[in-house]
């Protein structure tokens, strides 16, 4: 902040009010307010500048000083100012404030307050000015310390300690925003400012006996001032009554110059500040010179003129004279002692001398702080040489006496110098040796000894009588004794040469080494000196050595010739048999190292082979168009070992396991469900306890003996049945086969049927046809129908974007349930079951953000606490109950928790994108896909928001709210969750359903508005997770299955369905014929034609398959009807021999007959091994092959092996298969499939294609093995949950039988479940008559189609009982006459209660109230 000084009459921002201003009270308070922080704000900046210069240090900007000023540092180190006898540097907590910049405020903090008001306290400020300890550490009263600072500065200014402090009103600017700030702060202390313009008063009346005399000769004082006549003004100071001191006749026109200028001064800021303040608020002193600045005057005149006889005395370099201006009481000068005067004359006179000097003015006179300074100097001189002297002495006196012993302590009191003990021999030696050296035979030397100070001041001595001064004695010094300089000087010496020796036998390694490195330098620099010499004379060494070394050669040379032209014959034997020895060598050398590096050359060879397979093979997967010859050596891939077998068989055998036990767990839940509700029927007395007891055996009976029948019948097949029958259900699997690759049939049946049907069907039938998608290729055809059914629901019934949310569409409802079926169990419950259990887990976590819920707790509490009954209301509505901060506070507590907990589990959703199934990502991409292309209007994210409704809402969020219900967690029998779990959990759901559709908390939920903001950011997070959800490749892609698949797998495609399950399928198929096959040359009419009408279970499986006497012939046939058997998928229209040729099954034998033919007959190209003859090797290999194909397919399974007519193909010799693949060649380069142009490429790359995707298949073959296995433990765990459940429930029905046998006498149960009545007869249920208007009056019946209200009174509506608990007959009459009649069952009612259904239809026409007529009939029928 800059503050520049204004004007001396200008006014300030915030001054008095204008005359012509017309201002409101408001406005006029306004501005009182605006005054009242201006003014505090120039007292502020005035304390801050009076404490700097009595400090000489800065302080915190004006508006940081009150903050700055709280910990004390800045008070003590002012106190210390005017009071250091009371406050040294080591009373000062934290003197530097380095522990307040770190870390704050500390309590010991208080301690420097404390020091600042002792210190004034010992200089006689009236108590009446001090602040309390806690104003200014706690910060609650901080004008109240700057009033005491003004106050403290007024009273040492009249002591003469400080200068007088400025009046700067009007004279700093502020901004508007300091103002304001200042403003609020000083509203928050809510205290009355203290009037700083009466502080003279205050203080002169404080320490003033006679107050009515004292103000009196003030007023008189002032008066004599204002005439200007300086002998009135000296008569008026020189009253007894005003209290003032040391007043000098001689100063009277001094006293009377300055005290008119300050009055003057006052004169004028009064006049500032009168303009905002009230008549009734002005201080009579606000103009007038106070008693204690009229001191302060006093006393700065006085001071200025000792100042003068200070330096004039200096100058005239007289002692006495000095030291007598030194003393002068006006001058305030501490510590000047007497017998110093000498050495105060010596040290001002130089230091005068030096500032004349720097500032080269002779007339430079030294201030009282220079004074005090040269004082305080002078003092520490004498101080420290009379110290010395005494050492000096003791020494001289040690070495005279030959008495050591005192010598090391007198060197570290009195000399301050650092000794060695071990050196103590050696100070005493060498200082007496020094001394007998300047000893002298006269023995009559004077006591005296001199020193000198600072190098330039004579300090005397006297060794007898112990006494110092700085005057010349008279007589010489001694000579014979040590001076402080020469003792200094010898103890610094041994003690340095014992040092320097312990030092060099620290380090004597290094020495020595230091003196290895001197000689080495001399060696080095006498080589370098001999080898410049040598290099200098090179030429001539370099002559000398040649013709030596050329004579010794010559004669070498000349010798050697005479011994070999003596010995040639010799000589050639020698070189013959040596080389001959170094090629056996080299060679055995070689042989032997191959025989030590067998293993790596193996190794090499191996890895040489490896890499040119794995270049064939990338060329082979990587090459658009691969060469034969590569092609030719990856040809065995394709055929099926026992492995392929095994594994295809396990595959099938898992798959079977599967399917069958998600068909029995699907049974053993829903008659668990149903169990629960007879339960809960049973606890409401709605049925008798004999209902509950059959369904038990029932579920009993299906929990032993289900799977094992199913597996069992399972087994029969086709071939378990009749010869008859076998025509029959070869019809029937040519139908499921077309149902199943045909996704259009399916599609469309399923949108014929009512919602209720559908539903049904598509559980049992749909997911029986494709195997719960328990392999890759039935999950395909399965999204297929998906797609299929979704596209066609999307074109046909949606009429606006919403409604696929609103509508809850038949697709979703089957994707979303399958997904989160058997297949897709375990990834929602791997996605979401850490979190969950996290959250549910942790004890401490209550999130409740419903405010009336919150209330009620709140004042159960209250009641449990004081164990009276609450004043407080207990129904309140959501208004009512946020009006109270307790329930405000703790719902906001709820919410921090919420959103902790859901961004937990936000993280746990955005980093599983790749643990979703595949399929509901796929289908969200199609249901964007699909909504795009018919709203293509629709924004992005409007079609973002229906794919987070089914990936989030749909999939996720029910798993979230009730995950017991959908095996997210593990729930014991009978064991249930925690209420404050469910709500968690509950609460959760709902932020997170919130922030995927970016719905905001609004209407009823308004006190949740806070999280909107965190709603908006995780919708954007949510939208970049359904983008990238979407983000998915298609089916055919992703399972790497085409056209051909189907037709190259190894087996056969198997379903297991129940005898009900097809005969349905059969006429479900019949009865909406027309509208899925509309064509009448259509695939579907041919195969419903050749399957005639729908038969009945018995003749379904032919006559006598039951007995027809028998008497449970019915139920015996409702138990065949459910025999589940395994029909072999199969098409009808595949290629036969002789018939019309099928282009796909041509490329494929064609391409099986290459691969044989190629396997056993190289070439560079098809053609070229087509039209080249095979030779008789050839022919053999190729016989050779076709026997082992033909043992293997003897070993393979009939439901795995091919057709006839590809086994009698692959049978045929070498050569007819040669024509026979030139033929189809042919036919398939008429088609346009293949070229002779390109030798017959296409095909090549065709069967390329086939081994990559044989390769791929049992890669996925391996991987759907573990999937199964993995799938089936979780089964069987599941099944494991239901049966410990059916124990549970048998445990409480069994304790029901108890307790019924102990407590009821009129009424048993027999072991075959059926009610005895003892004592009376069975009463007979009386039927029930309403009225239509009745019922509508009631509330039951809320409207009828096609049917005004007051004709409401002409309908009769008839309720009758059943002959089992809980079934209804009502009938419907109109005038009389009967209508039409339905069967209810109140079980189906509570049902629809607990699945939210509050309006159901009856009769297709009238809308009931469920709640409502569930109540009639407990009230009319169960006296409930």
């Amino acid at each position: 902040m800059h503050h520049e000084e204004l004007a001396p009459l200008q006014r300030p921002h915030y001054g008095s009010i204008v005359d012509d201003e017309r201002l409101s009270a408001e406005e006029m308070d306004e501005r009182r307010r605006q005054n009242i922080a201006y003014e505090y704000l120039c007292h502020l900046e005035e304390a801050k500048r009076w404490m700097e210069v009595c400090l000489e240090e800065e302080l915190p900007p004006t508006t940081e000083l009150e903050e700055g000023l709280r910990n004390g540092v800045y008070l003590a180190k002012l106190a210390k100012f005017f009071a250091p006898n009371v406050v040294s540097d080591k009373k000062i907590y934290d003197v530097e404030q380095a522990r307040y910049k770190r870390s704050g405020l500390h309590f010991r903090h208080t301690d420097n307050t404390v020091q600042w008001l002792r210190a004034m306290e010992s200089i006689g400020l009236p108590k009446i000015f001090y602040p309390e300890t806690t104003d200014v550490y706690d910060r609650k009263n901080i004008p109240r310390m700057i009033y005491c600072i003004h106050a403290l500065s007024l009273y040492l200014f009249k002591l003469g300690l400080a200068p007088q402090i400025q009046d700067l009103l009007g004279k700093v600017d502020f901004t508007e925003e300091e103002i304001s700030n200042m403003r609020k702060e000083l509203e928050k202390y809510g205290i009355q400012m203290p009037s700083f313009s009466k502080i003279g008063g205050i203080l002169a009346s404080e320490l003033s006996v006679d107050e009515a005399a004292l103000h009196a000769a003030v007023i008189a004082i002032n008066e004599a001032i204002e005439k200007g006549i300086a002998e009135q003004t000296i008569v008026t100071l020189r009253n007894p009554n005003a209290m003032l001191l040391n007043v000098d006749e001689e100063l009277a026109q001094d006293y009377q110059n300055e005290l008119f200028e300050a009055k003057r001064r006052k004169e004028s800021n009064a006049r500032l500040k009168n303009g905002a303040i009230s008549e009734e608020e002005r201080d009579v002193y606000e103009e007038l010179l106070t008693q204690a600045e009229i001191q302060g005057n006093i006393n700065k005149i006085n001071r200025i003129i000792a100042i003068g006889q200070i330096n004039e005395a200096i100058d005239q370099g007289n002692p006495e004279k000095t030291l007598e201006t030194l003393l002068l009481p006006t001058a305030k000068l501490q510590d000047v002692k007497p017998v110093n005067a000498r050495h105060y004359q010596d040290v001002l006179y130089h230091a005068k001398a030096q500032k004349c000097k720097e500032s080269q003015d002779e007339s430079a006179l030294l201030w009282l702080d220079e004074i005090q300074k040269g004082i305080n100097g002078g003092n520490n001189n004498i101080k420290e040489a009379a110290i010395l002297a005494v050492g000096t002495s003791v020494i001289n006196k040690s070495l005279e006496k030959g008495d050591s012993q005192p010598i090391l302590m007198i060197l570290q009191s009195k000399f301050g110098l650092r000794v060695i003990p071990e050196c103590a021999e050696n100070y005493f030696r060498n200082l007496s040796e020094a001394k007998n050296m300047k000893a002298r035979e006269d023995g009559n030397e004077s006591p005296w000894i001199k020193l000198v100070m600072k190098n330039m001041y004579d300090y005397y001595y006297n060794v007898e009588t112990e006494e110092g001064t700085c005057d010349a004695p008279g007589v010489v010094p001694k000579t014979s004794w040590l001076t402080g300089e020469e003792i200094q000087s010898i103890v610094g010496q041994v003690t340095a040469d014992y040092n320097r020796e312990q030092l060099w036998l620290a380090n004597e390694n290094l020495i020595v080494q230091l003196q290895a490195r001197a000689r080495g330098f001399l060696v080095r620099k006498n080589y370098q000196e001999r080898k410049a010499y040598l290099q200098s004379q090179e030429p001539s060494a370099i002559k000398i050595q040649a013709f030596w070394k050329g004579y010794k050669q010559r004669k070498s040379y000349i010798d050697r010739l005479k011994v070999l032209q003596g010995n040639v014959a010799a000589i050639v034997k020698i070189q013959s048999w040596v080389k001959m020895w170094l090629a056996k060598r080299s060679y055995r050398k070689r042989l032997q190292y191959f025989k030590d590096h067998n293993d790596e050359i193996v190794k090499i060879q191996a890895f040489l082979r490896a890499n040119k397979a794995r270049e064939d093979y990338r060329t082979l997967i990587g090459a658009e168009n691969p060469p034969l010859t590569v092609l030719r050596k990856f040809a065995y891939l394709l055929d099926q070992s026992d492995l392929d077998f095994q594994e295809e068989l396990e595959v099938t055998r898992l798959r079977e396991e599967v399917v069958t036990k998600i068909r029995s767990n699907q049974q053993l839940e829903k008659d668990l469900n149903l169990m629960d509700i007879k339960i809960g029927l049973l606890v409401k007395n709605r049925i008798t306890l004999q209902d509950v007891v059959l369904h038990s055996k029932k579920l009993n009976k299906k929990s032993k003996s289900q799977l094992e029948e199913m597996v069992m019948v399972d087994k029969q097949g086709i071939k378990g049945l009749s010869k008859e029958r076998r025509k029959k259900l070869e019809a029937y699997q040519h139908l499921f086969y077309l149902l199943q690759t045909n996704p259009t049939y399916l599609a469309k049946l399923i949108f014929q049927m009512p919602q209720n049907k559908s539903t049904k069907f598509m559980d049992t039938v749909i997911f029986t046809l494709y195997n719960y998608a328990s392999n890759q290729r039935e999950e395909y055809l399965l999204l297929k129908l998906f797609k299929t059914a979704l596209e066609e629901e999307i074109n046909s019934k949606v009429d606006q974007i919403q409604d696929i949310v609103t509508g809850n569409p038949t697709v979703i409802k089957m994707v979303v349930s399958f997904n989160r079926g058997a297949r897709g169990q375990n990834t929602l419950r791997q996605l979401l079951a850490p979190v969950v259990k996290e959250i549910m887990e942790d004890k401490s976590l209550i999130i409740n953000t419903s405010p009336v819920d919150v209330y009620k707790s709140w004042v159960n509490q209250l009641e449990m606490q004081t164990g009276e009954a609450s004043k407080l209301p207990y129904d309140v509505t959501t208004e009512q109950a946020l009006t109270h901060a307790e329930v405000v506070n703790k719902l906001e507590s709820s919410i921090q928790s919420l959103r902790a907990v859901t961004d937990k589990v936000l993280t746990t959703i955005f980093s599983s994108l790749n643990m979703m199934p595949y399929g509901m990502r796929y289908i969200a991409k199609v249901l964007k896909c699909s909504l795009h292309e018919k709203f293509p209007d629709a924004t992005e994210d409007e079609l973002l928001k229906i794919v987070g409704n089914l990936l989030y809402y749909r999939y996720m969020n029910p798993a979230i709210v009730a995950p017991d219900g959908f095996d997210i967690i593990d729930i014991t029998a009978g064991g249930q969750i925690h209420p404050d779990q469910r709500r968690n959990l509950g609460c959760v759901a709902k932020v997170l359903q919130h922030a995927a559709s970016n719905k905001l908390f609004e209407g009823e939920s308004e006190h949740l508005s806070s999280m909107n903001t965190y709603l908006s950011q995780t919708y954007q997070k949510f939208r970049i997770f359904f983008q990238a959800a979407c983000d998915v490749p298609e089916p055919e892609e992703k399972f790497n299955i085409d056209e051909y698949s189907d037709m190259v797998t190894l087996s056969k495609p198997v379903i297991y369905i129940s005898i009900e399950e097809i005969i349905n399928t059969h006429s479900l198929l019949l009865e909406h014929q027309d509208a899925i096959a509309t064509e009448p040359n259509d695939l579907l009419n041919e195969l419903l034609e050749g399957l005639g009408p729908v038969p009945d279970v018995e003749s379904f499986l032919g006559e006598g398959a039951v007995d027809p006497n028998d008497p449970n012939r019915a139920s015996t046939l409702n138990q065949l009807a459910k025999t589940e058997i395994s029909l072999s998928l199969t098409s009808k229209y595949e290629l036969r021999e002789g018939e019309d040729q099928d282009l796909k099954s041509l490329m494929i034998k064609t391409k099986r007959l290459i691969v044989d033919v190629i396997r056993t007959q190289p070439g560079d190209t098809l053609s070229e091994i087509l039209e080249t003859p095979a030779t008789a090797v050839q022919e053999s290999e190729h016989l050779k092959l076709a026997e082992k194909r033909a043992i293997l397919d003897s070993k393979t399974p009939e439901k795995m092996k091919h057709s006839q007519s590809i086994f009698e193909d692959r049978q045929l010799p070498l050569e007819q298969k040669k024509r026979k693949i030139q033929r189809n060649l042919r036919t398939l380069e008429q088609a346009g499939l293949v070229s002779s142009a390109t030798k017959y490429q296409e095909i090549i790359n065709e069967i390329a294609k086939d081994i990559r995707n044989q390769r791929r298949y049992r890669h996925h073959r391996k991987a759907e093995l573990v999937k199964l296995q993995q799938t089936l433990n979780a089964l069987n765990s599941k099944t494991t949950f239901y049966e410990e459940q059916i124990n549970y429930y048998n445990t409480y029905i069994k304790t029901c039988l108890d307790n019924l046998t102990r407590k009821n006498s009129r009424r048993s149960i027999k072991v075959d479940g059926k009610e005895e009545v003892k004592g009376s007869k069975k009463l007979k249920q009386t039927s029930l008559k309403y009225t239509a208007a009745r019922l509508h009056e009631k509330g039951v019946i809320l409207e009828i189609e096609d049917l005004q209200t007051n004709q409401f009174k002409n309908v009769m509506f008839d309720i009758t009982p059943g002959e089992e608990v809980g079934d209804f007959e009502i009938k419907a009459k109109f005038l009389g006459v009967e209508m039409e009649k339905v069967q209810l069952h109140f079980q189906d009612l509570l049902q629809m209660q607990y699945e939210g259904v509050a309006v159901m239809k009856m009769f297709d026409k009238a809308k009931v109230n469920v709640n409502l007529l569930i109540f009639l009939l407990n009230k009319k029928f169960y006296g409930k």
